[in-house]
Formats: C-alpha cells, structure tokens, sequence
C-alpha cells in the first residue's frame, strides 16, 4: 500500500547523501518534496501541515547543523516524526481483570468487520485464549451466516440466537452473550455489529446502546485503509458517536496511497491496534508504528520477519538439519523441500521479501514475481525418487528428462533449481565451517532479475593497499579529528540507514543475541 510514498521519500534523502552540511534552502526543497508526496498518498492536509512544520522546525535546528552526517539525520528526524503521527508506541489489548474481555466492533458497512472478527479470534485463540463471536449484525443480509462461516474457519464458538435480515434486536443479543460466555468459560467475546452504507443517527444510536449494554474493554473501530480523506471524517463521527478506543486497519494489503493509516491516530488520538494484510485468516498483525514507519522509509522489517519464522518453524526440523549439518553430513534435496514447505507455512513470499531493507530497489521484480514459482519447486523435488533425493549426484541428463517430464516442466527448470540447490549446499558447507548463515531458515527461491549466481571471472589482482594515514584535505582533517575527539569522549552518534547508504547499525543498537529464541545461529554465524 505504503509502495508510491515510499519509494518517493526515497528518492527525496537520495538527493541529501554525501552532503556535508545542509542549507535552509536544501531543507526547503526536501520538506517541499515531503509534502508532495504525503498530500499524493491522500493523507489529511492538517496532519501534512503539522508533520512537515515539526521536521523542518527539527532539520533547521542545531540538531542536524552540528551532525557528522546532516543526510541521515534528517532521515532519522523524518523516521522519529512518522512514528509518532502512527501512534508513536505499540498499543495492546487491555484485557480484563476477571474473564471475560469484552471486545466490540464499529464501523461503516462494507469495512470488513465480520472477517476481521474472525481474523481476531483465530489470532487471540493463538495466543492461548478462548474467544467466543457475537453476532449483533442483524440487519445486513446473511451478516449472521457470514460470521458463522468466519467462525467455524478461525475455530471459535459464534453465538447466534437470531436469523439476522432484519429479524431481532440486536442489542438484546449482546446483553445474552455475556452470561453465555460466563456459563461456558470463553475468556474473551467478541461482539460483531451492524455498519451502514453511510454515517446515520441509527447507526450511531444502536451501536451506542449496545456499548452500553455490554461495558467493552475495548471498542475496535475498523476502518478501510483505501477510503483515503474520509477516513478522518467517518473516524471524527464514530469517536464522537461511539467513542472508540483503538483502531483497526482493513484491506491494508491494497493498492491505495494509504492515507487513512497515516491520518487517523493523529486526527483522533486513538492508535492503531491491528493490521488486517490479506484475505488469509492468517493475514492479521498487531500494529507496531516505529516497524510501520521502517516499512515507509525503506529500511524493512526484521523483527516482524523473524516472529513470523518462529511462529511457523518446526523447531523440531530445524534442530535436526542443524545437528545434520554440525555432523559433517550434507544438505539434501529433502531437508531442501522441508524448506519450502516452511516458506509456504509464512505466507507471501512478495511480502516476506518486502520486509528486507532496501528492497524498493527490486520492486518492478518483487511486482512481477509469480508465488507458484514454489510450488513449481516442490512438484520438480516430488518428481524424484527417494534416492535422488537423498543424492543429488544420480541425476545425470535421462534422470534430469524423466523428473521434468513428471512436474510438467522442461529440463532446463530441473536444471536451474540444481543449481541454485547446489548454492544452498555450499552455503550450509560454509555455515559448518563457521562462514555464516542461519540454521532453520528457508533458502529463498530466485527472484526473476534478482541477482543469482555471482558472475564468473578472473579476480582482480590484489594491489598494494593505500596506508592509512592524514588526508590532504584540510577540511576532511577537521573532520577527522572532531570525529576522534566524539570517540574519545563517547558522542559519536550511531549510524542510520537503508535505502539511503545502507544498513550499517552499530552492536549497541542492534543485538543479535537478543534475537526470540531459537534464532541464536544468526548471532554465533560469525558475521554481522
């Protein structure tokens, strides 16, 4: 979604790399290039007006004139002010102090809040709870039937006393649903209710009657992150109405400039609480504003990438291939379908991908990249018999044309995914031998123009290397010098970076050792 505001932002801190020392002017034209590309993404002309006031107030003040590199400080400056306008820090759910948490859910019709009900108790039951759905949408036709279907997918108990398409009240239904939660133990409800097409005094008055009927905890309003500018209204209308307490994002896996998300914790001062990415009853993330931020300015997503490998890897299978790989043994093209059967457990792989700093530079390849390229992958591997499997080395070319003629494929696809197989074997050769990489984690397939394998060539020959010394630039001598002098008295600040210069975080911001558990490879991998 964020995809034409980011490679714009991009493009603007290019412009700012290497340069010493930034001029009102050069502040000027970036905050101008700024604005362009928020007022572009549809994003509240008040909330652009006060985002672009604090950065430039920020970029023309002592912090970025006294920076050893202005570029990136105002890169950072940029990075700071887009978390805050997201809600600033990552906002949880309140539950209650005795069972069961009460969760309702407003907003218009066509929002999706009936799937995003679904999407909240799948993720809820994840996390060890027993979520119970309501239904309290009785006037939109097969509303009750939707919720039913939603629930049964997600693996909760949906309360549905009344048919629903006009017949009911609805307000009597979420009252009910609180003795039957109490009387079956669901720790947390989950109270659907109806939307309209448009902002209504019905509307409003219905879902205020049933806050008052149930007393939430928490009250949800879902919002389509595509509407753009009327998100701040319809946002303003229910905090007046119904006076919500976080936010829900839908459909933020669209193709809109995304400007509701930035507009609506600023304008409202509610958060964002939850992500609804994809159609998948698995496509739903809590919000976190500094990682949301990270995505917007390029420089990726990590943290979220990791929690979605240790939520789908099969610790089991990767404590296996590790102790195969530290017995000398090699990596076959077995524990190389187990691999890929990992990568489809995570989900898109275009959005696994978009979640790796710098990765703007290859999104037409990202755009074009087609998802079946891994079930393609697998349908070659089940082609072979076990033995083939198990050694690669049997298969010579009549192998090669029998395996290709199995998967629907022609040789030279067998051909390439030897090669690329034979990549990961020398990768996991070098990880044996203390050269890097990650036990557990899945071998990427190549991307259409991504690089593959390294171009083959005479090496350069190694020259005398220059001896460090002064340089011959008074100027860059000054610099060096009140550099040594920041070391020494512990100032010199930490470098930023993505698409701007690339990553170059140094260890006191960035720990490996304190990566989730199970990921303790990327740290004892001998390299950063």
């Amino acid at each position: 979604m964020f995809n034409s505001l980011s490679d714009r932002l991009t493009t603007t801190f290019k412009n700012l790399r290497g340069k010493g020392r930034l001029s009102e002017a050069d502040v000027d034209a970036t905050i101008r290039e700024i604005r362009r590309a928020l007022l572009d993404a549809d994003v509240a002309l008040p909330v652009v007006r006060a985002f672009t006031g604090r950065v430039r107030e920020r970029a023309l003040s002592a912090e970025v004139a006294q920076a050893l590199n202005p570029g990136q400080q105002v890169v950072k400056i940029v990075n700071d002010e887009l978390i805050g306008i997201l809600g600033g820090e990552t906002r949880r759910v309140h539950f209650a102090k005795r069972p069961p948490t009460v969760i309702m859910l407003a907003g218009l019709q066509g929002a999706g809040k009936t799937t995003l009900a679904g999407k909240l108790a799948h993720w809820l039951k994840a996390d060890g709870h027993r979520p119970m759905l309501v239904a309290a949408d009785l006037q939109r036709p097969n509303a009750v039937n939707q919720l039913e279907v939603v629930g049964s997918r997600a693996g909760a108990y949906v309360y549905a006393p009344e048919p629903g398409n006009g017949v009911g009240d609805p307000v009597q239904v979420a009252k009910d649903s609180m003795e039957v939660a109490k009387s079956k133990l669901y720790d947390v409800v989950i109270v659907d209710t109806a939307g309209r097409l448009g902002i209504d005094e019905e509307l409003m008055r219905q879902a205020a009657d049933i806050r008052a009927a149930v007393d939430p905890d928490e009250v949800l309003f879902v919002i389509d992150a595509m509407i753009g500018q009327d998100a701040v209204a319809t946002a303003e209308a229910f905090q007046q109405g119904v006076d919500f307490t976080g936010v829900v994002l839908s459909k933020l896996d669209g193709d809109s400039r995304g400007g509701a998300a930035l507009s609506v914790a600023e304008v409202t001062g509610k958060p964002i609480m939850f992500a609804s990415t994809g159609e998948g009853m698995t496509d739903f993330e809590q919000f976190h504003p500094d990682r949301m931020a990270d995505r917007i300015l390029d420089m990726g997503d990590i943290l979220t990438l990791i929690e979605q490998a240790e939520r789908t890897f099969d610790k089991k299978e990767a404590e296996k291939l590790q102790k195969k790989v530290e017995a000398g043994e090699d990596f076959d093209l077995n524990d190389f379908l187990s691999q890929m059967a990992a990568i489809k457990k995570m989900g898109s792989l275009k959005k696994m991908m978009g979640m790796i700093p710098g990765m703007s530079q290859y999104r037409e390849q990202l755009d074009n990249f087609d998802e079946r390229e891994v079930d393609r992958i697998e349908a070659i591997v089940r082609s072979m018999t076990p033995q083939e499997r198990a050694n690669p080395k049997l298969l010579n070319g009549s192998r090669r044309a029998r395996i290709a003629k199995g998967a629907g494929t022609t040789v030279t696809a067998v051909n390439q995914l030897m090669e690329r197989f034979s990549q990961a074997q020398k990768m996991m050769r070098q990880m044996r031998s203390g050269g890097g990489g990650m036990p557990g984690m899945p071998q990427m397939p190549q991307m259409p123009g991504g690089a593959g394998r390294p171009a083959r060539g005479k090496k350069k020959p190694a020259g005398k290397k220059k001896a460090a010394g002064k340089s011959g630039n008074p100027a860059k001598r000054a610099e060096e010098a009140k550099q040594a002098q920041l070391r020494r008295e512990g100032k010199a600040p930490s470098k930023q970076g993505a698409a701007f210069g690339g990553i170059d975080l140094d260890e006191g911001e960035f720990d490996l050792s304190k990566l989730p558990k199970g990921f303790g490879g990327m740290g004892s991998s001998g390299g950063r």
